[in-house]
């Protein structure tokens, strides 16, 4: 069985490489240029064209995002249990086609929308419950299409190289700012000056185009064959936990159950070490009289180890991995308020052209993609130096210096609503939702910008985070807890954004955040209540940081034996303390 195994290691190692990126990273651009060429320029759609309240289309805009973020639970469930990466993204992706094929419709029939307003000033007509449909059902097709390749591109990109994935995870997010980049600028130009219809459509045809070519580069993956469901071990351990939670807990950590054969098909990268934490979990692993066969033991009474440490690894994640979902939260607003603050400024850039509210997003694009570039090919060799890892900085640094810099962002947008207002009473347009105050939106430039910086670094650590600390056989598993952070900080926003368009409305009609008049709301106010929260949430991160305990692994070296390896990277323990 052992040789079996290394055979297996072997025949991997011959396959996948650098020549399987543009195959795997074009399909997840294309994703990308779909959701982000809609998704940023969405609450124009809803406002403009399906004429709902503004409130209602921020929340649909953040609804649709949690959604799309919360399916990779279910896309990674289905990679890692049955049917793989590659068949997972392969069939997702066809889901997506379908959904963003309905959009594309749906933007051209005539039917499918209410009829545009008469006037600037006269009522328009919302978009009625079959139009609402219609609009739904194409939205959830292409969540559910997401949850798919989301989780499992990441992974499976990773698994196609043997070294080196934090350079991996640098340039997947660079390649991502890339795609993000022509949605901003390019697929929302068209949104506004050519048509709905082509901008949904060209879109649609970049992700047909990329699933024949990640097809196509199928004889060339390294395929990981699925274990069987991760969430199935899971429960297992707990409950053999719980069956035996009358014995005494074991002190000696070598006297518990292991079996290398039975774990073979899920530690190929290395065997789990016993931790001392969350005891209540070992007792899972005693031996009792009534275990008599250890070579084949009832796992809902006998766990291995590994096993346990899985589960342990996981919970261990679980505060980091909640730290996240204001950061979210936070960034959501450039899709919803931030873009309607643009969309009552100067956008010109000349006499004929001005800006579309939904390009101010190639702000955080661009600053991202500079920061991210930056950091991997000058920050990281000036951080080796002074600590010696060849990463640079622990990801839990990473995250920590773009916990910091998201609140500055929202601090700073909070101080620039404050302007626009002085300016639209200044010149008597209060009244005026439509008309464009005479200050430029690129007051807007520092607050895109300083979310694009916290992406690059606070989201690439935390995928480095789930990657690394992750099981091996639960890697589309930690890509999915990713997402569901994302997914998690955009239903956040539609709870807060409601709770506080109920709570702050006035007898006189005022509101933080009004439906039809931006100039006459608090929108700073909402800004300065997340930067609150977010300080809150700096806090929080530090000390889980500082208490988190990375998984300590056993190692294959070449010739087949095992290295005495207490951690997987021994200097991030270090590192943390200094988060």
């Amino acid at each position: 069985m052992e040789q079996k195994d290394k055979q297996h290691v072997r025949r991997r190692k011959k396959l996948g490489g650098l020549l399987t990126m543009p195959f795997i990273l074009g399909n997840d651009a294309s994703e990308k240029l779909a959701v982000v060429g809609f998704n940023t320029n969405m609450i124009s759609y809803l406002t403009t064209q399906l004429h709902l309240p503004l409130a209602k289309a921020a929340n649909t805009v953040t609804n649709f995002s949690g959604t799309a973020s919360l399916t990779p639970l279910l896309g990674a469930f289905i990679a890692d249990s049955y049917a793989g990466k590659f068949w997972t993204i392969t069939f997702a992706s066809i889901i997506y086609q379908i959904g963003m094929i309905s959009l594309t419709v749906s933007a051209i029939l005539p039917n499918l929308r209410p009829p545009p307003c008469l006037g600037e000033d006269s009522i328009c007509q919302e978009a009625n419950s079959s139009q609402l449909a219609v609009l739904y059902v194409s939205l959830l097709l292409a969540a559910l299409g997401a949850g798919g390749i989301r989780p499992c591109v990441v992974a499976f990109g990773a698994d196609q190289l043997d070294e080196s994935t934090w350079t991996y995870f640098n340039w997947f997010y660079f390649v991502q700012g890339s795609a993000i980049l022509v949605a901003v600028t390019l697929i929302v130009y068209i949104q506004d000056n050519v048509g709905w219809g082509w901008g949904l459509g060209v879109p649609t045809m970049a992700m047909f185009i990329s699933i024949i070519v990640f097809v196509v580069g199928y004889p060339m993956y390294r395929n990981l064959d699925p274990n069987g469901s991760p969430f199935t071990r899971l429960l297992q351990v707990g409950v053999a936990a719980f069956r035996k939670r009358k014995l005494r807990s074991v002190v000696d950590g070598d006297v518990l159950y292991q079996n290398d054969e039975l774990d073979a098909s899920i530690s190929l990268g290395g065997k789990l070490l016993h931790t001392k934490q969350m005891k209540f979990l070992d007792k899972a692993a005693i031996v009792t009289e009534e275990d008599d066969d250890l070579k084949a033991p009832n796992l809902w009474r006998l766990n291995t180890v590994h096993r346990i440490e899985e589960l342990k690894s996981l919970i261990r994640m679980g505060p980091i991995w909640a730290s996240g979902i204001l950061l979210i939260t936070a960034y959501a607003q450039q899709h919803t308020f931030s873009l309607q603050q643009a969309k009552t400024m100067d956008r010109h850039l000349t006499n004929n052209f001005q800006i579309p509210a939904g390009s101010m997003s190639v702000f955080t694009s661009v600053t991202m993609l500079a920061t991210t570039a930056l950091y991997d090919r000058v920050l990281i060799r000036v951080a080796r130096r002074l600590t010696g890892l060849d990463r640079g900085i622990g990801f839990l640094q990473r995250m920590g210096i773009g916990f910091v810099i998201s609140t500055l962002a929202t601090l700073v947008a909070g101080l620039v609503e404050v302007k626009r207002k002085r300016a639209a009473i200044a010149h008597g347009l209060v009244d005026h939702p439509r008309a464009t105050i005479p200050i430029s939106v690129f007051w807007l430039v520092p607050q895109y910008s300083l979310h694009g910086m916290a992406e690059a670094f606070m989201s690439i650590g935390h995928l480095e985070f789930f990657y690394d600390q992750a099981p091996e056989s639960m890697r589309s598993t930690a890509m999915a807890l990713f997402w569901t952070a994302i997914s998690a900080g955009n239903y956040v926003s539609t709870l807060l954004v409601s709770l506080v368009h109920k709570f702050s409305a006035g007898p006189d009609g005022s509101n933080w955040l009004p439906n039809s008049n931006l100039n006459k709301g608090k929108l700073e106010y909402f800004y300065w209540l997340i930067t609150l929260l977010q300080v809150i949430n700096l806090i929080y991160y530090i000390c889980c940081a500082k208490l988190y305990v990375y998984k300590p692994i056993q190692v294959h070296n070449k010739g087949g034996g095992d290295n005495n390896t207490a951690s997987n990277d021994e200097n991030q323990v270090e590192l943390a303390n200094k988060v």
